[in-house]
């Protein structure tokens, strides 16, 4: 049986229909003429075809700008997490908040020292961070192996290379601040009777202030070394109480009853130099200090927004 035929005007005028349904309302409407076929206006042959704007990208979340310089929320707890799996494997574990606390602190710091490594003109390209790279797979048994290790960390090759060559950059800036502290520094040269009460304190003191000898009573306490703390520049001893005192004094004076977590001292100043030749450890810990300097300084100059909490 044969399917019955639509009419030339009953197809026209469906075609019209399905036309003015997928084309915007700007499209003119087919014109019927009463004993003939419809037209239907079309675009000059010569009209670009319209471009279909391309849809707007996500924009990232970030944790902080650094003078401008994006530090995305997913580095961020990347970083966060790394940190805290590192303390527990160590066997500390810093509460929630001191942890989040340093990790943006350090993230910061490298920031800004890569900053102004670019600043004085250094500039790490793929060629040093590959080279890099080949020589941590070197330390740690081959590139195998290392792979594993960026992926137990959660880095990805890109997410590594970056990290790696941002520090590179932070590493040589230290180097450049730390260079600058120098091979000398204002030193003192103390002893001290290390006591490990108040009363017995007390007593020492008094016989001090009577008139017998800060040294032999030094050596009486301490036989091995007579209580003697060498030189040492300002941010060297763990009790700072036991610096101020030092450097407050003349040579020959000696403090006050001082107590710190490792008991009651008196300190007498030896002699004290201006320009005294630094020990290693000592250096080390200047040029620590100089770089502690250098970011309380530089943060000071700089537009830091930290925009999660």
């Amino acid at each position: 049986m044969n399917r019955p035929k639509l009419s030339s005007l009953m197809l026209v005028f469906l075609l019209a229909g399905l036309l003015a349904a997928c084309r915007q309302e700007s499209t003119p409407t087919p014109t019927v003429f009463p004993d003939g076929p419809t037209a239907t206006a079309t675009l000059p042959p010569d009209a670009p075809t319209p471009t279909p704007a391309p849809p707007t990208p996500t924009p990232e979340p970030l944790k902080a700008t650094i003078n401008g310089e994006p530090l995305t929320l997913a580095e961020y707890e990347a970083e966060l997490g790394r940190f805290q799996a590192a303390q527990v494997e160590a066997g500390t574990n810093l509460a929630t908040e001191e942890a989040a606390a340093w990790v943006l602190d350090n993230l910061i710091d490298s920031i800004l020292l890569s900053q102004a490594a670019r600043e004085a003109g250094f500039v790490v390209d793929e060629v040093s961070v590959q080279t890099r790279i080949d020589e941590l797979a070197a330390e740690v048994g081959g590139a195998e192996v290392l792979a594993d290790w960026m992926i137990a960390n959660g880095y990805s090759e890109a997410q590594f290379r970056q990290a790696l060559a941002r520090e590179m950059a932070a590493a040589w800036m230290r180097d450049q601040i730390a260079a600058g502290a120098g091979e000398t520094a204002d030193q003192a040269h103390a002893r001290q009777i290390l006591l490990y009460n108040s009363e017995q304190a007390a007593e020492v003191l008094a016989l001090l202030q009577s008139g017998q000898d800060f040294a032999s009573l030094a050596d009486d306490y301490d036989p091995v070394t007579g209580g003697d703390l060498g030189w040492f520049p300002r941010g060297y001893l763990p009790s700072s109480a036991i610096e101020e005192a030092a450097f407050s004094l003349q040579p020959g004076q000696y403090s006050a009853v001082i107590e710190s977590p490792a008991g009651f001292h008196i300190v007498q100043l030896i002699e004290r130099d201006p320009q005294h030749p630094l020990s290693a450890n000592a250096r080390q810990v200047v040029q620590a200090q100089a770089v502690r300097n250098w970011l309380v300084e530089r943060r000071n100059q700089s537009d830091i927004q930290v925009l999660q909490p």
